[in-house]
């Protein structure tokens, strides 16, 4: 039961945390540390005590919710699944920590809002029931929209609806192509079914498989997101508060990569890789687009989301690529991915609380004014153009070895990207830190409070770069039975075809 307790745990904690914010302003922001510590101890645990990840599910709870529908609670954990919760968690605990000064009003519901988009964040990741998982997917929508839309900046009312148009739009396709999986599956085999296990290699036409994959390509394109369809992104990033845009980042991005591996790729195997020439062209758009915006921006935020838009398309090419190696890369790129741009996220909301704005051609120069908060960025600019010894160069690396085995002319488009990310990276700390002294800020350094966020960020991505076996280890199974599912259904569709015309000559 404990993956139920996990998220147990986070919505008892929301709600207590909401009651709390009428009587203290510290109460909430203590609740929701002890919730989320708990649940990470509980994660920490159950990582100690797992001997092997081998075996299919290290945690497996189903059990009737809905039956006469064919509805089940269904959660699991895996590798995979067990590597973006301790991410989650840990993301978790570093939002609240940085929004304890940021945030001073209606503090306990903004802890509620916060808590809950992590518990449905939480669902996504071990949901096995699709009835279940569009439930949380849908659940981390409406306190997404909240936190931008009550504790943004300027513009937030329009990056909120923008934000909640794409993703209920899209979400309500996936919706659409999960009842028509549960209708094809239902009429093939008699039994309708929203559970995983049985949806996997539901029998139906290449041109129904690709219409169906093609309502949970719509969500989850949109949630990573993938150009032309990243249009809310950079509006909802630089409007956010500083927790908003880290959980975006971070984890909600992160929901759209999940998906693609878990869901799209296991459920209809031919239909991906009829697809993976566009989803590897598109992915390799978004890696230089993204970087191309994100060079023109001047907005600090801005600039920051559009290089999720670049980092992102790294994990589109990678899971299009079909072999280990890409599929190593990915999640990794996923981990690194959410601690660094995070990380940069974080810093420019310390900049925008200091010096009250977000616009990069009037700083320069700061450097001299916080030596501590230069260091940092310096480590997180680094590791986004992907600096050898810190996590994101060991994700590209085996994304672009992975991709080369496949399309070698995407992997080398692919690798001007990194070129394009040195570029607008060393603009950051250019504009930033270095440079003509534009305005003569007055600002302190980091705060310990600030300090040991940083520091603990800048442990992990460069433990993730030196040592980046054991996350291959624990996400390894995982991926494997993903491309199992892949080479299965190849190897089927050869003994097809070189089995018809023998039938046929036989008639």
């Amino acid at each position: 039961m404990i993956l139920i307790y996990l998220i147990v745990i986070l919505l008892a904690g929301a709600f207590l945390a909401w009651l709390a914010g009428n009587w203290s302003a510290v109460l909430p922001r203590v609740i929701s540390l002890v919730a989320l510590g708990i649940d990470l101890t509980l994660l920490v645990l159950i990582l100690f005590q797992t001997t092997t990840f081998n075996t299919k599910w290290l945690i497996d709870i189903q059990s009737n919710w809905i039956p006469q529908f064919g509805i089940g609670l269904h959660l699991a954990l895996d590798g995979l699944s067990l590597l973006m919760l301790l991410l989650t968690f840990f993301l978790g605990i570093i939002a609240v920590i940085i929004s304890w000064k940021e945030i001073n009003s209606k503090v306990g519901f903004f802890h509620f809002n916060l808590l809950l988009i992590l518990a449905g964040i939480i669902g996504v990741f071990i949901s096995l029931d699709l009835f279940l998982f569009y439930f949380f997917w849908e659940l981390m929508l409406v306190p997404m929209y909240f936190l931008i839309g009550i504790w943004g900046h300027e513009n937030r009312t329009k990056a909120s609806y923008k934000f909640f148009l794409y993703t209920q739009a899209s979400g309500l396709l996936m919706f659409i192509s999960i009842l028509a999986l549960y209708f094809v599956h239902g009429d093939s085999t008699g039994i309708y079914t929203f559970d995983y296990n049985q949806l996997l290699g539901t029998q139906m036409s290449p041109t129904t498989a690709m219409l169906i994959m093609s309502g949970f390509l719509a969500a989850f394109l949109v949630k990573l997101p993938v150009v032309p369809l990243h249009n809310w992104l950079p509006d909802a990033h630089s409007e956010a508060p500083t927790a908003g845009s880290l959980i975006l980042a971070a984890l909600l991005l992160k929901t759209g990569a999940y998906g693609l591996l878990r869901f799209v790729v296991p459920l209809f195997p031919s239909a991906t890789q009829s697809f993976a020439p566009i989803g590897m062209a598109l992915g390799v758009l978004g890696i230089l687009y993204g970087a191309k915006l994100a060079f023109a921006q001047t907005d600090l935020k801005r600039l920051i989301a559009y290089t999720s838009v670049s980092h992102m398309g790294f994990v589109m090419l990678g899971i299009f690529s079909f072999n280990e190696l890409a599929y190593q890369g990915v999640v990794m790129q996923m981990i690194a991915h959410g601690i660094s741009t995070g990380a940069l996220f974080i810093m420019a909301g310390q900049l925008s609380e200091r010096i009250h704005t977000r616009d990069i051609n009037q700083m320069g120069g700061l450097w001299e004014k916080a030596p501590f908060m230069g260091a940092i960025g310096l480590i997180f600019a680094m590791a986004s153009l992907g600096l050898p010894g810190l996590g994101n160069f060991i994700a590209e690396l085996l994304i672009l070895i992975g991709a080369f085995k496949v399309n070698v002319l995407m992997s080398v488009l692919a690798c001007v990207g990194l070129i394009a990310a040195t570029l607008y990276s060393l603009r950051i700390l250019q504009k930033v830190f270095f440079g003509k002294k534009n305005t003569d800020w007055k600002m302190n350094d980091l705060s310990i409070r600030e300090k040991v966020v940083s520091v603990s960020l800048v442990i992990i991505i460069v433990v993730l770069g030196l040592f980046p076996q054991p996350v291959f280890d624990v996400a390894k199974p995982s991926l494997l039975k993903t491309l199992e599912r892949t080479k299965s259904q190849e190897s089927g569709n050869k003994t097809f075809i070189m089995t018809q015309p023998i039938n046929q000559s036989t008639n």
